[in-house]
């Protein structure tokens, strides 16, 4: 009788299971293929489906009751069932499990756990919002305080209310978008919307690493190029110490709207209401041409007028190539009228523009306290400065935007936007000087005398349109041939292809060289294209030496050259990708430099260090840097490090181990004392630069940028006075203080001192560097540094250059000029 009543009360508890709406899992309890959960109010459902032409599996959660079946998160997006065999489990450890018919694990929920909290008593809940969470206890099941993890945190394809777009800035978790490869996979696809905070803050959509469309910055009210497009959404961005992130709340609490990211790429937004079911689209996202990212270039305005995009320069710009502009080609974008003179700033003004997109905010400066007077002054007082904008809109405006190089995605709106204020010479403005006509005058005439002078010349270039095409590639393929250069060379039109004709969108940066833009070949493989620019006085000169170098150098540490392109007036060198940019990018930046755990930090100067070896001592020459400094160190996808720039690099040859120059060229803060005051350079010029690269990696500090309120040091100095008070751990980058070796940095402060002593000769070569860092043995106790002060450092180069003119802008190349 007992038997028979418990087999009773065994099946009536799997019946009543399996017909009545549960919300929640405990340890060990599961549901399979055909079993739902169903949160509390009966609006989300967690379950297995299969999208509309497939017949694999997947654990997703959707929206009840509404048709069709609109899918909002999915577990295995990436790793389907082939039947219907899955089981959904929660263990004792708080892991939700996914397996298939052979007990294997699908998919879990430890592939993306971050809490390190301990477990008691954990369960697995689904709640209205479509969160999908695992918390300890079940007293409270809407206490969501003690999260084990959570569906939130790791979005797919489509935004809900209360999930966050954005980063936790003390966790390091990034929340994205990604699209499905296709309406019939959920793998992930091609596209995704983040929120980039290299500068303001601001969401955009890429294609891979490629940025499609940007919403904007956050203006008070709303996102600057994405309004909310429904009266009941209320949409915000949070951005303060701990995280920075974009969302959105219902206003309305019978309305259901979501945001989904298409396998297409489109953005869309979906309505609908409990009375309905029924989800229409109310916003598909970009609703023009101007939409896509920098459409017409830099310096310049998108407008949408009569159903067709126009392009317009900024005032004071001109377009940079007037023919393919004439003709609808615009790509790239507008130059300055007038090269801006830094000393008579003081005359400059600001041209209003209303109802604008503002542009890329990623290299801006931003002040939430200032008013727009403030701002506007701060922008005149700094050269650089290209424009200004209110950060906030809201009660008349409040705090500042600023930009310090070209603007890039701008877009004229008709019924929302802000102002900007675009940053122009006093001759552009209405209210000019009394002068300006007079002086335009004096201009013309000059211009046309200079003309005539030259008109001659011209036309018979125009005629003979060969002859400059002849000169230059004689010339320029005259210099591969001297150097005897095994090297193969591409032709212009695969370049032109593989980087959409050099757009903005491709550009990855700049230097003295020219652009480097990121470019994609027939075959699938990502390069880097560095483009000479034929305003480059060093180019020809630095394309020559860096072809002759690094044609010769392979290793692992060292950035690899496929080739070069000599065609017409286009010289460019092709290297491989690095998807993860230079260290400068990582290291100097407030929030990227969390991701640089110690470990990482002392791989990538283990790897500089290397790869030094390897120019000094291990490679057919041997190659004197020169200039080595963060930016010249890109990171691949493991963020290995590699050097790069080899245009002011120089060879020795035979048992040369020095030289002298009176063309001293580097950067200012990485070059030793007897280079910058004398000229004097050898492979212990690089040790010092690689000496202040390590301080800087482990401090997260610049060099030439550092301060402290107790001294006049620079990040050399601060690191000597630390040691010299035996409170050098002090110098570590407070990132890292939980999760670093003590013994490791120490011994990384101790080598990196060791490089920068005053003398040449008491620094150690990189044989003996890469067996210090790699080694167990007391190191040689570190002198005194070169350059410790910033005092110390521009006396002692300036006491020795009555020949020389010192050119210093920030991290920017520099070059002492030969003496007049």
């Amino acid at each position: 009788m007992v038997t028979t009543l418990f087999i009773w009360f065994f099946l009536f508890s799997h019946m009543t299971r399996a017909s009545t709406s549960v919300d929640s899992l405990a340890v060990d309890e599961s549901i399979r293929d055909g079993e739902t959960l169903v949160s509390a109010g009966g609006i989300i459902e967690a379950g297995f489906f299969s999208p509309e032409k497939s017949t694999r599996r997947y654990l997703g959660l959707w929206y009840r009751n509404v048709s069709p079946l609109t899918v909002v998160w999915v577990a295995n997006r990436n790793t389907p069932l082939e039947n219907k065999s899955g089981v959904l489990k929660l263990n004792e450890k708080g892991i939700l499990v996914l397996l298939n018919a052979t007990n294997t694990t699908i998919w879990s929920s430890s592939n993306n756990t971050v809490s390190s909290k301990a477990r008691n008593n954990p369960i697995a809940q689904l709640l209205d919002s479509g969160n999908f969470v695992v918390k300890n206890g079940q007293s409270n099941k809407d206490d969501s305080g003690d999260v084990l993890w959570q569906s939130f945190d790791y979005p797919g394809d489509t935004l809900l209310p209360g999930m966050k777009i954005g980063w936790n800035l003390e966790t390091g978790l990034e929340r994205f978008l990604t699209s499905w490869k296709s309406v019939d996979d959920p793998a992930e696809g091609e596209y995704i919307v983040k929120m980039d905070v290299r500068g303001y803050p601001q969401l955009m959509k890429l294609k891979g690493t490629d940025i499609r469309f940007r919403a904007g910055s956050w203006n008070g009210l709303s996102l600057v190029g994405y309004p909310a497009t429904a009266s009941d959404m209320s949409p915000e961005i949070v951005f303060n110490e701990k995280e920075v992130y974009y969302d959105f709340k219902i206003l309305d609490s019978s309305a259901f709207i979501i945001d989904s990211l298409t396998p297409s790429g489109n953005l869309q937004t979906l309505f609908w209401t409990t009375q309905t079911r029924i989800p229409k689209i109310i916003s598909t996202g970009e609703q023009d041409q101007c939409e896509n990212y920098a459409s017409c270039g830099v310096n310049s305005i998108c407008n949408y007028v009569d159903n067709r995009p126009t392009c317009e320069c900024l005032r004071g710009y001109v377009p940079k190539s007037p023919n393919q502009w004439n003709i609808g080609i615009r790509l790239d974008g507008c130059v300055p009228r007038n090269k801006s003179d830094c000393k008579s700033s003081y005359t400059d003004g600001f041209w209003r523009y209303t109802y604008m997109k503002l542009p890329d905010t990623s290299s801006s400066w931003f002040n939430k306290t200032m008013n727009l007077d403030e701002c506007r002054k701060l922008c005149l007082q700094n050269c650089s400065c290209t424009a200004y904008a209110n950060l906030d809109i809201r009660d008349g405006g409040s705090g500042c935007l600023l930009w310090f190089s070209t603007l890039v995605d701008l877009r004229k709106f008709s019924q929302w936007g802000q102002d900007l204020f675009i940053r122009v010479p006093s001759s552009e403005l209405d209210h000019g000087h009394g002068n300006t006509k007079k002086m335009i005058v004096g201009i013309t005439v000059g211009v046309t005398i200079f003309g005539l002078i030259i008109l001659c010349p011209c036309i018979y270039i125009i005629k003979n349109p060969g002859a400059a095409r002849k000169f230059y590639n004689r010339n320029y393929q005259h210099i591969l041939k001297k150097e005897d250069i095994d090297l193969p060379t591409f032709d212009l039109s695969v370049l032109v292809n593989a980087t959409e004709n050099f757009s903005t969108g491709n550009k990855l940066g700049e230097g003295g060289f020219g652009p480097v833009y990121k470019g994609t070949l027939m075959d699938g493989k990502v390069i880097a294209v560095k483009r000479l620019s034929k305003k480059s006085g060093q180019g020809v000169d630095e394309f020559k030496n860096e072809v002759a170098l690094i044609a010769k150098l392979q290793h692992r540490n060292l950035v690899k050259l496929f080739g070069c392109c000599i065609e017409g007036e286009e010289i460019m060198l092709i290297y491989e990708y690095m998807p993860n940019q230079s260290l400068d990018y990582f290291v100097f930046d407030e929030t990227k430099r969390k991701f640089l755990e110690w470990h990482k930090r002392f791989k990538i100067i283990s790897g500089i260090a290397r790869g030094l070896l390897y120019l000094h001592q291990d490679s057919r020459l041997r190659i004197v840097h020169r200039d080595l400094k963060p930016s010249n160190i890109l990171l691949d996808d493991n963020l290995d490090p590699k050097i790069s720039d080899f245009g002011l690099a120089r060879p020795f040859l035979g048992d040369q181990v020095e030289a002298n120059t009176d063309r001293v060229a580097g950067t200012y803060g990485y070059m030793p004392p007897e280079y910058a005051a004398r000229g004097h350079f050898s492979v212990k010029s690089d040790v010092f630069s690689y000496g202040v690269i390590v301080l800087e990696i482990v401090t997260g500090k610049k060099n030439w940028e550092f301060s402290d309120p107790k001294h006049y040091n620079n990040l050399l100095g601060h690191a000597w006075k630390l040691w010299t008070e035996e409170r050098v751990l002090e110098l570590l980058d407070e990132l890292l203080e939980e999760q670093c070796e003590p013994f490791e940095v120490i011994r990384c402060i101790q080598v990196g001192l060791l490089c920068v002593q005053q003398r040449p000769q008491d620094r150690p070569d990189m044989s003996s560097v890469v067996l210090m860092l790699n080694g167990d043995k007391l190191l040689p106790k570190p002198k005194v540094p070169g350059f410790y002060t910033e005092t110390d450092n521009k006396s002692e180069a300036n006491s020795s250059l009555e020949n020389y003119k010192l050119y210093s802008v920030n991290d920017i190349s520099i070059t002492m000029l030969d003496a007049r």
